[in-house]
């Protein structure tokens, strides 16, 4: 017979299975609608269209797809793997050898010596991580490369000239988010066996992202001759804009679409088989990570403020004067040009800087805010509340073909979509066509994942859920904000008019089409320095004070009294 004071009450989940599966999915209803409206709905017509000899002048949307004169089959499928697609896709994947040396080979390297140099120099290591990602703007970046950097000769070398842009406009941001990764797989861990599994997650989510992301590059080859080296995303935008064949277009489009799906269901399958989430370290000693029963915490002191190794120190030390010396090399074209503002320096008749600032950075803002607030509800939905149990992070499945999918692959529908309502040169128009981050959604999910169990053990909502994520909503929002401000295909497709243009579409047309020289180029209206500045300061607060509280594990997750 067990005794009264012995017996402890089981955890239970603070809401009645009902309500947390009616609130559960409630929640989640708003990413669903979105998924449909913007993902599934435009590739079913991508699908549908790729079959068809749609020009891109002439009758509506629906009008072309009804009519069934124009039906061409899986001609247009034929004819791309006859012209070498495979050879193409596999030269793009060359241009992720530099991504993934940085991402799996450098970051985890700065991250084990941050780790292993003790708190001060981890923390001013997470502040130096801030830089690249508040100065992303690969436009600016990339133009100015080209103009102070790039020969005329290398046009004879597209391939590698392309691989060179690709590593100045995008290797500051892998390294920083790659660091800060397996920042968080060493959190609050003693030895470093400990960290392994979730440090080959984090790999293998990196591998498969940057790969993904390869295939969609897209500044990169606009800011050179694109047909002297096909890309997939180039050659969607080629073939149903500049030859106004939509058929053959979304016959590219699906054929890449195909490719991110399995891409995106590979990166699924990891984060449910490693039982992936994000937990708060604040005191490993008394919370140890356990995978099983006989796991025991470690054991020794814990290390005191500053503490470290000395040679871990050292070789951070070097490895941070490195670092800065290869970021201002990199960054120096731009940045000399980045205090250019004036209106006289070939911009378009019409047109003034304050409507390249607006239009660059208001729709894009309203668009993060209700991206984001889907995602976390979603988020929350699936992740905090677990409608389905131990299976609710099933509920990822529908939104997993499209993790790694951005405006690119579905840019013919979501153009077409924009046209037809008159929205073209509009507000409305210029702000991206998502109405979900889905990588917001997984990360949300992974999130409230690791904090339910504290919530469950009794703790309250406000405490245990709400407080601990809303730092990462403000990271995921102006993260969000800075990437679709600088990007440029969207814009450029939707947005051409003078006094319409985003500060990186004006960018492109004047070094691109030669209406400025070189020297007179103005690039501080792509990525103000006040602006810069702001994000800086917002983001070193929260790698400091925020993300180093952060700890990825995988694995069973213990329960809390």
């Amino acid at each position: 017979m067990t005794s009264p004071a012995l017996s402890v009450p089981a955890p239970r989940a603070p809401l009645g299975t009902g309500i947390r599966i009616g609130i559960g999915f409630l929640l989640l209803l708003p990413a669903l609608l979105a998924l449909a409206w913007s993902y599934l709905l435009p590739t079913g017509l991508a699908i549908a269209r790729s079959t068809t000899r749609d020009r891109l002048l002439g009758p509506s949307t629906q009008d072309r797809l009804l009519n069934p004169s124009i039906d061409v089959g899986t001609d247009h499928y034929r004819q791309r793997f006859e012209q070498g697609i495979v050879g193409e896709y596999r030269m793009a994947l060359l241009l992720a050898i530099v991504p993934l040396v940085l991402a799996l080979l450098v970051a985890p390297v700065l991250a084990l010596l941050a780790d292993r140099a003790g708190r001060r120099a981890r923390l001013a290591t997470r502040a130096l991580l801030a830089v690249p990602v508040a100065g992303y703007a690969p436009v600016a970046l990339i133009l100015g490369w080209r103009l102070d950097r790039i020969e005329p000769g290398s046009l004879a070398r597209p391939y590698a000239m392309l691989a060179e842009l690709t590593a100045v406009g995008g290797a500051g941001l892998v390294v920083a988010v790659a660091t800060t990764a397996f920042l968080g797989t060493l959190r609050g861990r003693r030895r470093l066996n400990d960290a392994l599994p979730a440090a080959a997650t984090v790999a293998g989510l990196l591998l498969i992202g940057i790969i993904a992301a390869t295939l969609q590059s897209f500044v990169a080859p606009m800011l050179i001759a694109s047909n002297r080296a096909p890309l997939p995303l180039t050659n969607i935008v080629a073939l149903s804009l500049a030859r106004m064949d939509l058929g053959r277009g979304s016959a590219e489009a699906v054929l890449l679409l195909a490719v991110l799906a399995v891409l995106g269901l590979a990166a699924t399958a990891l984060l449910l088989a490693s039982r992936t989430r994000i937990e708060i370290a604040e005191r490993p000693a008394a919370h140890p990570d356990t995978s099983g029963p006989k796991a025991t915490a470690p054991a020794g002191p814990p290390a005191a403020p500053g503490e470290g190794s000395r040679a871990a120190r050292i070789g951070l030390a070097a490895a941070g004067v490195v670092s800065v010396g290869l970021m201002l090399w990199a960054a120096w074209p731009w940045l000399r040009r980045s205090f250019r503002y004036t209106n006289d320096l070939g911009l378009l008749p019409g047109a003034s800087l304050g409507d390249l600032l607006v239009w660059t950075w208001l729709p894009t803002l309203l668009t993060t805010v209700v991206t984001i607030g889907v995602a976390v509800a979603g988020g929350f939905a699936i992740g905090g509340l677990r409608p389905l149990g131990r299976f609710s992070e099933l509920l990822l499945l529908p939104f997993a073909p499209w993790l790694f999918v951005g405006t690119g692959p579905l840019a013919i529908e979501s153009y077409l979509r924009t046209r037809d309502l008159g929205q073209l040169n509009t507000f409305l128009g210029i702000m991206p066509p998502g109405w979900v981050s889905i990588p917001a959604l997984f990360l949300f999910t992974v999130l409230f994942r690791g904090l339910e169990p504290r919530w469950r053990a009794g703790g309250g909502l406000g405490r245990t859920m709400l407080a601990p994520a809303a730092p990462m909503v403000l990271l995921a929002g102006l993260v969000t904000w800075l990437v679709t401000a600088g990007q440029l295909l969207w814009p450029w497709l939707v947005g051409q008019t003078p006094g319409t243009r985003t500060a990186a579409v004006e960018a492109m047309a004047q070094g691109g089409t030669g209406r400025v020289r070189g020297d007179e180029l103005a690039l501080g209206a792509v990525l103000p320095l006040p602006i810069m500045v702001l994000f800086l300061v917002a983001l070193v607060a929260l790698q400091v004070r925020y993300l180093d509280r952060l700890a990825i594990r995988v694995g069973r997750q213990p329960e809390l009294p």
